[in-house]
């Protein structure tokens, strides 16, 4: 049973710290392997040049992977991050950008997962990132 997107948003708003709150994610899609969340456009979150930062993609990211695995496994529980790398493709300027996590492998232990990040209303990917979860078998 995978969560529905209000599910998994009550899983953000409960679980995750005031820092990580404040970027404004949501989820816009669950699957049995996957979720996609919306990173809202904040000049907060941009850098010198209006870029938006680096640190706010791979947090997302990061986010975004723990959705995916909550709705992997139906439910939300202990899990942490053991790798995490990202590219970044190209600058993200003054647009939302969508983070699809999904899963390529889930184990007993560890879930692998491949995100991609894109620009809303593109399909060129504006980074592309890893990641490996561990948790309770």
């Amino acid at each position: 049973m995978t969560l529905t997107p209000a599910e998994a948003d009550k899983i953000l708003a409960d679980n995750f710290a005031p820092w990580v709150q404040a970027l404004g994610l949501s989820v816009t899609e669950t699957g049995d392997r996957h979720a996609v969340l919306r990173l809202p456009w904040s000049d907060q979150l941009a850098r010198e040049g209006g870029a938006l930062s680096g640190q706010a993609l791979m947090a997302a990211a990061d986010t975004a992977s723990v959705i995916a695995v909550s709705a992997a496994l139906g439910a939300f529980g202990p899990m942490t991050t053991v790798q995490q790398s990202i590219t970044f493709q190209r600058a993200v300027l003054g647009a939302d950008v969508l983070i699809d996590a999904r899963l390529t492998k889930l184990g007993r232990r560890l879930a692998f997962l491949d995100i991609t990040l894109t620009t809303d209303g593109t399909e060129s990917p504006a980074a592309h990132a890893t990641t490996v979860y561990a948790f309770p078998g």
